[in-house]
């Protein structure tokens, strides 16, 4: 009977083993959503302050709020970019790291045309440079947060990144790739077992566990199978 493997990727040299990096998949997920939320925040608040403080809408002479000079146009664009942060994280980690990628380009371009435009009649935003270096280090904040995890050329096997279909709504339908410590031990045994199977060096245990675990598909049904071998073990030993 053909075994069908299924290894998960090796780690490269220059990344720790899924061992030393617990739930990434996790930590990667919270800290683009608190970043995309920090972020609208401020702006909410800027461009709230703006609107109660009644200022012009096309002015380019703004008024100071936070060191920042604002009119009522900039305040409006600041609580929508706010509204469509907070919207991309309630949404989902993925959509929130694309917005957030496409926000901060958004950010540097605006300090770029801004910066241009300075002290102009063309400055609708009434941006002063204050205003130019806050787009910039925004701009570079959101591209950072955004990309964490997700862009490089050697992600890390347990990053969400790396297995596109590991998100949220797909819950359910992919492969139920692993998202806890237990599982990554679990997913390394078996990769192990298999291993060992194709290399004639396996054990009378991991030889008999990777052939049940031919019958299914699935990661999770995969990892089901082989933990019903140490809960029958744990049974036999009560």
């Amino acid at each position: 009977m053909a075994l069908r493997l299924h290894l998960p990727h090796r780690p490269t040299t220059d990344s720790a083993p899924p061992r030393e990096r617990p739930g990434i998949g996790a930590r990667v997920f919270t800290v683009q959503r608190i970043g995309a939320v920090l972020v609208a925040l401020f702006l909410l608040v800027f461009g709230l302050l703006g609107f109660a403080g009644g200022l012009d809408f096309f002015s380019t002479d703004g008024e100071r709020i936070f060191g920042l000079s604002s009119n009522g146009l900039l305040s409006l664009l600041s609580v929508v970019v706010a509204l469509v942060l907070l919207g991309a994280a309630a949404r989902g980690p993925r959509v929130a790291s694309t917005v957030m990628i496409v926000v901060g380009s958004l950010f540097l371009l605006s300090a770029l045309v801004n910066l241009a435009v300075l002290r102009t009649s063309f400055n609708f935003l009434a941006f002063e440079f204050s205003n130019v270096a806050f787009s910039v280090v925004v701009g570079l904040w959101l591209l950072m947060l955004g990309a964490y995890g997700r862009i490089g050329g050697h992600l890390p096997p347990d990053s969400p990144y790396a297995h596109p279909h590991v998100f949220e709504g797909d819950a359910d339908e992919d492969d139920g790739y692993p998202s806890t410590p237990a599982e990554f031990a679990v997913e390394r045994a078996m990769r192990d077992a298999e291993v060992a199977v194709v290399q004639h060096v396996a054990s009378f245990d991991q030889r008999r566990r990777v052939a049940a675990m031919a019958q299914v598909t699935s990661r999770a049904d995969r990892r089901r199978v082989w933990t019903s071998f140490d809960e029958d073990a744990r049974r036999s030993r009560g």
